[in-house]
């Protein structure tokens, strides 16, 4: 088996799109793989003990904000010696290297296809690799994440809805699948929706609010939350006073993160109708634009009912995560 500074070294030789070799440009071959699974690259006896749980236990976690847990990644397994040809082109993979080597952790793309993130993990021991799962918990899922928030925005590509109206009005663009359509057009509130069956949808709501809305404190995820109810229940209500809210009994979580290199929340929880029985999850960025003085929100939700939701939401995620501010 390669040494971790075996492969390393290969990791940078290819980590350009294509490498000359004399007079010859050898190019990488495009990456594949269904989206967000990676492929572990890591011995049978090691997926099968205390490192393979521990792995388990961080990449396939189950994702915030769904009604019934679905795994953040799908995994599957494949031993160093097979790793080789067609099995190197996985978009996202973890390999596991252990042998007489420091402890390590390092992140590379288009080591071996293009596009492609490959985390490698090297160590002496069981523990030391575990203790460099946890370390590097955070920095891998973000770098895995953010390669497949870019393959599945380079698909909604292909296929864009018209929405100029609604982009210049709020002064921003965005990429929308074409399935989608717009129900809902006024000076500052957008709804835009897909429908999955006659009883099933993607929805999607684009709206401003003023920036001292939302304050940066401890309040802040209660803010996002009240400015989001007000919204649902006086845009978007259903008959007999009927409306969605954010669903009491279970608790959002709120991260930071960046779009368009401005500071955003991102907020992930579950909606309910009050007064008929409905729900399912939601994501909602909140990004803020300190030029124009307002918060653009983003805000996608899912009914969905029998239907496993994280792939949904992530279409959903990716489709906001592609706001660009004029």
């Amino acid at each position: 088996m390669r040494t971790l500074y075996a492969l390393l070294f290969c990791v940078l030789v290819m980590a350009c799109d294509n490498k000359k070799d004399g007079d010859k440009t050898t190019y990488l071959p495009a990456s594949n793989g269904n989206l967000n699974s990676i492929s572990v690259v890591i011995d049978n006896e090691l997926w099968e003990g205390s490192v393979g749980e521990s792995i388990r236990t961080v990449f396939a976690a189950p994702l915030n904000g769904l009604p019934v847990d679905e795994p953040m990644f799908k995994l599957r397994q494949i031993p160093p010696q097979v790793f080789d040809g067609f099995a190197t082109r996985s978009r996202i993979v973890l390999k596991i290297e252990k042998g007489n080597l420091e402890p390590t952790t390092k992140i590379a793309n288009n080591a071996f296809a293009k596009p492609q993130t490959v985390a490698v993990i090297g160590g002496k021991t069981n523990k030391d690799i575990i203790e460099q799962l946890k370390e590097s918990r955070d920095k891998i899922i973000d770098a895995f994440n953010k390669e497949e928030v870019k393959e599945k925005q380079r698909r909604i590509n292909l296929s864009l809805l018209k929405d100029e109206d609604m982009e210049n009005q709020l002064g921003f663009t965005i990429n929308i699948p074409s399935a989608y359509r717009i129900s809902k057009a006024t000076e500052d509130f957008f709804w835009i929706r897909k429908n999955l069956s006659n009883t099933k949808t993607i929805e999607l709501m684009i709206y401003e609010v003023p920036i001292d809305s939302i304050s940066k404190s401890d309040s802040t995820i209660v803010d996002i939350v009240n400015v989001r109810n007000k919204i649902t229940k006086t845009q978007i209500p259903g008959e007999d006073g009927i409306y969605m809210k954010v669903q009491d009994a279970f608790a959002p979580a709120m991260f930071e993160t960046i779009i368009d290199n401005k500071p955003a929340y991102e907020v992930r929880g579950l909606w309910q109708m009050e007064g008929f029985t409905m729900g399912g999850p939601f994501i909602t960025y909140a990004i803020e634009d300190k030029v124009n003085k307002r918060y653009l929100i983003g805000d996608g939700y899912v009914y969905a009912p029998s239907l496993r939701k994280s792939e949904y939401v992530f279409e959903l995620e990716s489709i906001i995560k592609s706001i660009t501010i004029k």
